[in-house]
């Protein structure tokens, strides 16, 4: 009975979300609330919670401060001059074009937000692509692509919704797997190395002087993309290529707003490497190593109290988002693990799997992340199947940790999903229609996570 109940409730979660009747956080509280009623524990739905969120809290306390962190760094004009060198590093070649929206967006996805990645990428590259008659579909592709490979970052979502589900730390899991996931971005720099080519034998090299062309329309690529920190000063990018690609003109993020710390930059450039070095070598917990860190770049680079809050309400409504998506998800597996439903439901799909199958079963759960994380969201893979296939491994000897690590390899796949939002801001900022991006980007992501997947195991990581 508690096998069935607990495969209806994810059942109901996937729908109602995935049919956008419920929100993911009201859905995380809500339909385990009501099923655990039916089981006949309504009692102890407190003490499932309570639990719940003990154990999260470090997880949204890191997510938290890390979306405040990077989201100052943008404000303050920490990644201008790598947006800067990458247009510079363009000119009108194609293929350097392609090759630079990858690192592009691999760069800007530093910040965590997938919004954010685009919109910046979009509204800097743009301009060029229309210019040069490039497919802009390559443009959506490859951004989304490099974007899914950085989404694996621990304060990106899947690792900390990975960390949440199977109660373990999120830097367990992100930083055994840097080796492969490094392979996954080589992949895309090397596919944007072999689509530019493309474009380059299509289109050949031009100057940028051969490009300029009579209508002087301007692209408002960044229209309606935001105010503050994260406006993108798309106005400024479209009105034309400029005789020189350092041209003040062309930068793809606003020079002119108010925001920018130019004294600060290199005290702030530090600042991020020391923290991500930290991170890698453990120095102390990910969660401490954001809120030390974001206090500092607050205090540093906005020391008037009415700036500070400024830059807190300015990312508030992201850090919202997902720390309250984590607190939810403490109802949500506080009842899955506190019925017993998962250890139910963990001992149905053991006796169905093969025999031979059983030992493999991290490839297994890599696998299937890759279709599953794309027809479902990120909410109803990881909060509601990852823990079953969690305990299926368990029972065959299989840590959690690498259950962990295989899942997140879909990734790259998942950032093109029609249940993402991030990728229609993708797609309308680049006047690219939906079913184009999906035609093109599907056999290519879904090769990366393979590729992903392969490092993974070769190196011994799953």
């Amino acid at each position: 009975m508690l096998t069935i109940l607990g495969f209806a409730m994810i059942a109901t979660f996937l729908v109602l979300i995935m049919l956008k009747k419920m929100s993911p956080i009201a859905a995380l509280v809500l339909i385990p609330a009501l099923f655990c009623v039916f089981v006949g524990k309504g009692a102890k739905l407190g003490d499932y919670v309570i639990d719940g969120v003990t154990g999260l809290a470090p997880t949204a306390a890191m997510l938290m401060f890390a979306i405040v962190y990077f989201g100052v760094m943008i404000d303050v004009g920490l990644f201008d001059p790598i947006v800067r060198g990458i247009l510079r590093f363009c000119r009108a070649d194609p293929l350097r074009i392609v090759v630079g929206t990858a690192v592009l967006a691999a760069i800007v996805s530093l910040d965590g937000d997938g919004s954010t990645t685009f919109m910046i990428t979009v509204s800097a590259m743009y301009p060029l692509y229309k210019r040069l008659k490039m497919s802009l579909v390559v443009m959506t592709g490859v951004a989304a692509m490099a974007n899914g490979v950085m989404n694996t970052l621990p304060w990106g979502g899947p690792t900390a919704r990975a960390a949440t589900a199977l109660k373990v730390d999120a830097s367990d899991i992100f930083v055994p797997m840097i080796p492969a996931l490094a392979m996954g971005l080589v992949f895309v720099l090397a596919l944007a190395y072999v689509l530019g080519r493309r474009e380059r034998k299509r289109l050949g090299v031009l100057t940028l002087d051969e490009v300029l062309v009579e209508e002087t329309e301007t692209v408002l690529v960044g229209a309606g993309s935001g105010n503050g920190a994260h406006s993108t000063g798309g106005s400024h990018a479209g009105a034309g290529l400029p005789d020189r690609p350092e041209d003040e003109g062309f930068q793809g993020l606003d020079p002119n707003r108010p925001t920018l710390r130019p004294k600060l930059y290199w005290f702030n450039a530090l600042l991020t490497v020391t923290l991500l070095t930290a991170m890698i070598m453990e120095w102390l917990p990910i969660p401490v190593l954001f809120l030390l860190g974001a206090a500092l770049a607050l205090t540093v680079n906005f020391p008037h109290m009415p700036d500070q809050r400024a830059r807190i309400a300015a990312h508030a409504e992201n850090v919202l988002n997902v720390s309250g998506m984590v607190f939810a998800a403490a109802v949500f597996t506080g009842v899955l693990q506190g019925t017993g439903m998962v250890d139910h439901m963990a001992t149905w799909l053991v006796d169905n799997v093969p025999d031979g199958m059983g030992p493999h079963m991290a490839l297994v759960t890599g696998l299937l992340s890759i279709p599953l994380t794309y027809f479902m969201s990120n909410d109803g893979f990881y909060f509601g199947i990852l823990p079953v296939l969690a305990e299926a491994g368990q029972a065959h000897g299989v840590s959690s940790l690498e259950i962990a690590r295989a899942s997140i390899v879909g990734q790259p796949l998942h950032m093109s999903s029609p249940l993402v939002p991030a990728v229609y801001v993708l797609v309308g900022m680049a006047k690219v229609e939906f079913g184009d991006h999906t035609r093109f980007v599907v056999k290519w992501a879904a090769l990366t996570s393979l590729v992903v997947l392969g490092a993974g195991i070769l190196f011994g990581i799953i």
